[in-house]
């Protein structure tokens, strides 16, 4: 039922969201310039690597040497917009469709992060990752990383369609109030330096 849901949903989403889509494309080629998209390997189920996609939200700014600039440097107000708003996700339906992803699940962190994971932690892989989870629509960016694996774990154990469906409520009421949007690859998101205990 959970991947019947995932496929409808998805489905209903892009189409019903296409023209935001090809405009927001249009304004990205015109701001920020190609690519439209922005792809990253990241864990999905048992950790197996796969390509997030997202709407790309920052520019490719860089120094004299050719180096990347900071993520601060590189993020405009049409691309901290994009963000609040959730609009770089709609892309990630995509995912779900391809079956790397579901709708509600523990969101996909970094592959960097994947050695660092203590055997409780690792636990959030056991089911596919998605666009929402318990933990976001729990304080998000406001937690500490022990919070957000406590809150990812607890809908490992928890999972049912129905939670699914209260999950995916309580995320278009944070989107339209842009409650805590913040991503975990945000400018102001610290990054995970472990857990071995």
């Amino acid at each position: 039922m959970k991947r019947l849901f995932d496929i409808i949903f998805s489905l209903f989403c892009l189409i019903f969201l296409m023209p935001i889509l090809i405009l927001l494309s249009i304004l990205i080629l015109y701001k920020l310039g190609s690519p439209v998209f922005f792809t990253q390997v990241r864990p999905g189920l048992k950790g197996k690597p796969f390509k997030m996609i997202k709407l790309r939200s920052m520019t490719d700014a860089r120094d004299r040497n050719g180096n990347l600039l900071s993520n601060a440097q590189r993020m405009t107000s049409f691309g901290q917009f994009l963000r609040s708003t959730s609009l770089d996700e709609i892309p990630g339906f995509f995912n779900v469709l391809k079956g790397d992803m579901c709708l509600v699940g523990p969101r996909p962190l970094l592959m960097d992060y994947l050695p660092l994971f203590n055997d409780f932690q690792k636990r959030r892989m056991e089911v596919k990752p998605g666009l929402t989870g318990w933990t976001q629509v729990n304080g998000r960016n406001n937690l500490t990383w022990d919070e957000k694996f406590e809150l990812d774990v607890w809908y490992v154990d928890n999972q049912s369609f129905w939670l699914d469906l209260k999950i995916l409520s309580m995320t278009f009421k944070k989107v339209l109030i842009r409650e805590g949007i913040t991503h975990e690859n945000d400018v102001a998101m610290p990054r995970f330096t472990g857990n071995k205990d």
